[in-house]
């Protein structure tokens, strides 16, 4: 067999059996070897973003790693916003990246790159293969390297000749290695520092899953200590019957705020809370400074296994916690579309099972009480801060979880990143509902003009964060590209094209004009 079946032999063995793809000349044997080979699925994407936005997806929700095929160094990089937020969210990605023949590297020719150099910032593990018979092993070491807790972005480039050659041989699986246990002291002293006034338990990553988040409320129920999430979670399970915990907001007025109350943080899977960016005037540090900080378990360490022993050791285990109520808002009075009134009418489409893609920076703030009680569902958001990854995420989890109904809220803005991934969608008919927020600006970068002390900006500054001259039309964009469209303008419309949707197999995108 020659290298690029290797490849992709080598890959089914470690389990990876999806690809996102944008493949060119010199990945045609991969694509070739996907006839020899039965049993990976092969995902065509437009732009490279939504290949590697995608894997992130899949990986959050199938817990296993995706594969991209991605064309030499300008393919990689069309990429690396979505591997960006894929590192920042603990995503295990494994990209392949095509290569010149080696042959071919020194002549200079057009599409030569430094490719290992553009893919060192997202990944945690790169590797040029050198010769077919290493191209199968490299493969294993990859998947390896995904998954490494708490997921890592793997990058394999491969060069043309080592893909034609003969001579490849499969690789089997490689277990990756055990996630690091929480120190024993570190234990007794969350344990004190939990049972204290002013105590807050901050949970990020891996601690967010239902059992995990039912554990900290045993914790929270035995010591009194809260409970809080970090401003983004690459997936939190929330809704009826769940533990449901407070994030910190983005806002670092109000962040600050909802922090002000506690001097000791145990951190659990999360990260010291800062801002952003840097503001005039405002700290960096959304904690007060006198806060004494316990870094019990990082995002790489094993978190259900940490939250099991914080429990034993504060006496936790047999408490009950508090469960989120099943409760839904009223429907809305007929008005307008704003993001409050528009909030109770998405908390009463979700329904059992979503999977709530959020890219709502500033349309979306008043999501988070209303959907408390809603049904069980799972929450995904951008953990890296590179806009663009809300549809293409939704393309990974729906391609995971088949029967679970994936709804995209996107803001305009963000959306205009990535619009290709509706092709895909249509494509794969992807149980997708797209619901646009088309407040026709940069919402989020004007109340960034304000924050970093821009008073009274002129017109054409406001012109630079608007998207009205002229004015998206998402609803012809989607119905160009197969899929099924509308536009809204109330609360009623609204309610009425969600609910269809939500009943409608297959990807619908809604347009709702703010």
């Amino acid at each position: 067999m020659n290298g690029a079946e290797s490849l992709v032999r080598s890959l089914l063995a470690s389990d990876v059996d999806v690809c996102f793809t944008n493949p060119g000349t010199s990945e045609m044997h991969f694509v070739a070897a996907l006839d020899h080979v039965p049993g990976m699925r092969s995902i065509l994407a437009l732009f490279e973003g939504v290949a590697t936005g995608a894997a992130d997806g899949y990986w959050r929700m199938a817990r296993k790693p995706a594969s991209t095929l991605l064309h030499l160094g300008p393919g990689l990089a069309n990429g690396l916003s979505n591997l960006h937020n894929a590192k920042k969210a603990g995503s295990g990605v494994v990209n392949i990246v095509g290569e010149h023949a080696s042959t071919h590297i020194a002549l200079d020719a057009p599409l030569t790159a430094d490719i290992e150099g553009i893919a060192r910032p997202v990944s945690q593990w790169v590797q040029t293969s050198l010769s077919t018979a290493d191209v199968g092993a490299d493969a294993a070491r990859a998947v390896q390297a995904a998954r490494t807790a708490p997921g890592q972005v793997a990058t394999l480039i491969l060069p043309g000749d080592t893909a034609w050659t003969e001579g490849g041989a499969v690789a089997g699986p490689l277990a990756p290695p055990a996630p690091e246990a929480v120190a024993g002291d570190l234990l007794d002293r969350a344990a004190a520092t939990l049972a204290q006034e002013g105590a807050l338990l901050l949970l990020g990553g891996g601690a967010l899953t239902a059992e995990n988040l039912e554990l900290a409320g045993r914790i929270a129920t035995a010591t009194g200590c809260a409970l809080m999430g970090e401003w983004a979670s690459a997936r939190t399970e929330r809704g009826a019957g769940r533990v449901n915990i407070p994030r910190v907001p983005y806002p670092i007025d109000q962040a600050l705020q909802a922090l002000a109350p506690y001097d000791k943080i145990v951190l659990m899977g999360a990260r010291e809370p800062v801002g952003f960016f840097a503001y005039p005037g405002k700290p960096a540090r959304l904690t007060r400074p006198d806060v004494s900080f316990v870094p019990l378990a990082s995002a790489d360490m094993d978190l259900s296994a940490a939250l099991e022993a914080l429990a034993q050791a504060t006496g936790a285990a047999a408490e009950v916690p508090e469960l989120t109520p099943a409760g839904l808002p009223d429907l809305p009075a007929l008005s307008p579309l704003t993001p409050d009134s528009m909030a109770p009418v998405i908390a009463r489409a979700i329904c059992e099972g979503a999977i709530v893609v959020d890219e709502t920076v500033t349309s979306g703030r008043s999501l988070g009480p209303v959907t408390a009680g809603a049904p069980p569902h799972s929450w995904l958001q951008n953990c890296g801060g590179s806009i663009g990854y809300g549809m293409a995420v939704s393309i990974g989890a729906a391609v995971a979880c088949p029967d679970r109904k994936v709804l995209a809220l996107i803001s305009d803005g963000s959306g205009m990143y990535m619009p290709q991934a509706l092709w895909t969608m249509a494509r794969e008919g992807l149980d997708i509902t797209v619901l646009i927020f088309a407040n026709r600006a940069y919402q989020i970068l004007r109340g960034e003009l304000t924050n970093v002390g821009v008073q009274n900006p002129g017109p054409r500054a406001i012109d630079m964060l608007s998207l009205d001259r002229p004015a998206l039309n998402w609803a012809e964009m989607a119905r160009g590209m197969g899929v099924e469209a509308s536009r809204v303008e109330d609360t009623a419309q609204l309610d009425q094209a969600l609910a269809a949707a939500m009943a409608t197999p297959g990807p619908v995108l809604i347009e709702a004009l703010m």
